[in-house]
């Protein structure tokens, strides 16, 4: 059977504004951690250079772990019965529907514990991406791919601080009694990848929007002309593919050539899946945006 495919690094990138001047596309030491569990290190995979030259990023173990998973899905041709065996799968393997053969005690358990899987998790973050399912989702981030959150609630400036301190304790009771609720997500952004890359054989990027209402929202690496700037994001943002939807959400549009790699999940991927039209999950990084009014 044919092994999940891979986008071209190089078919499609966007280039850096002319007018900008040139500073060393790094992350910052404070938005990276020193080790995570993919083939790419945090300063390279959350770097500027990475945006404009993306390269396929695989979580450790992941692919390998559940390739027949993806040998049933390469020769069904509708996007629809690959998210419905996907579902599948994903019940079968994690025992979704039968926590106690997965090893939960009967009784023991809220009923909200056990329900607390990956599609939680996303429909969560979709309602409140401050919240607890978001805490868990931003901690994932970090323990995958390094890139350390910088806003949950507030900034997260230090550890001593209220947010930060309300952001490790909100991710700790998400994940708290849950069914290998982390590897349900590592599987869920593989998915993901392949699909993206079975849905847009011939791209890199995709061209995706975001509505803020001031710039200081985002953390600024650098100013440009004509509206280009470099700003740091947090480790886990939303964003929409339709420009008229990130309209409703701000005074001014952020748009940014998002590599392929970086879409953690989006609205169509599953049926149901999240409730705004349009909407990509994108793990962050430093990236160079453009910033318009409306």
């Amino acid at each position: 059977m044919p092994d999940m495919p891979h986008p071209s690094a190089v078919l499609r990138t966007p280039s850096p504004p002319s007018d900008a001047p040139m500073h060393p596309p790094s992350l910052p030491p404070q938005a990276r951690l020193p080790i995570n569990r993919c083939n790419l290190p945090a300063v390279i995979l959350g770097g500027l250079t990475y945006q404009a030259h993306p390269v396929p990023l695989e979580i450790d173990g992941v692919r390998a772990f559940h390739r027949d998973l993806f040998e049933m899905l390469a020769p069904l041709d509708i996007h629809r019965e690959r998210a419905e065996r996907f579902v599948d799968y994903m019940a079968v393997h994690f025992c979704l529907d039968d926590l106690e053969e997965a090893g939960l005690s009967p009784g023991r358990v809220r009923k909200s514990r056990r329900n607390a899987n990956y599609l939680r998790m996303v429909r969560g973050w979709s309602f409140d991406s401050d919240g607890r399912e978001g805490a868990v989702l931003k901690h994932w981030v970090e323990t995958r791919f390094g890139l350390r959150a910088r806003h949950h609630g507030g900034p997260l400036d230090g550890r001593d601080s209220e947010a930060y301190q309300l952001y490790l304790s909100q991710g700790s009771r998400g994940l708290y009694a849950t069914n290998a609720l982390e590897a349900q997500l590592d599987l869920l952004y593989t998915y993901c990848q392949y699909e993206l890359v079975r849905q847009h054989p011939d791209e890199t990027h995709l061209t995706l929007y975001r509505g803020i209402n001031r710039i200081d929202e985002h953390e600024v690496l650098e100013r440009g002309g004509d509206g280009h700037w470099r700003v740091l994001l947090n480790n886990l943002n939303s964003f929409t593919s339709a420009r008229e939807r990130a309209d409703e959400f701000g005074d001014y549009i952020l748009s940014a050539q998002v590599p392929l790699p970086k879409v953690l999940f989006f609205n169509s991927l599953l049926p149901g899946m999240l409730k705004g039209e349009g909407e990509y999950v994108v793990i962050g990084g430093a990236y160079a945006v453009d910033i318009s009014t409306l």
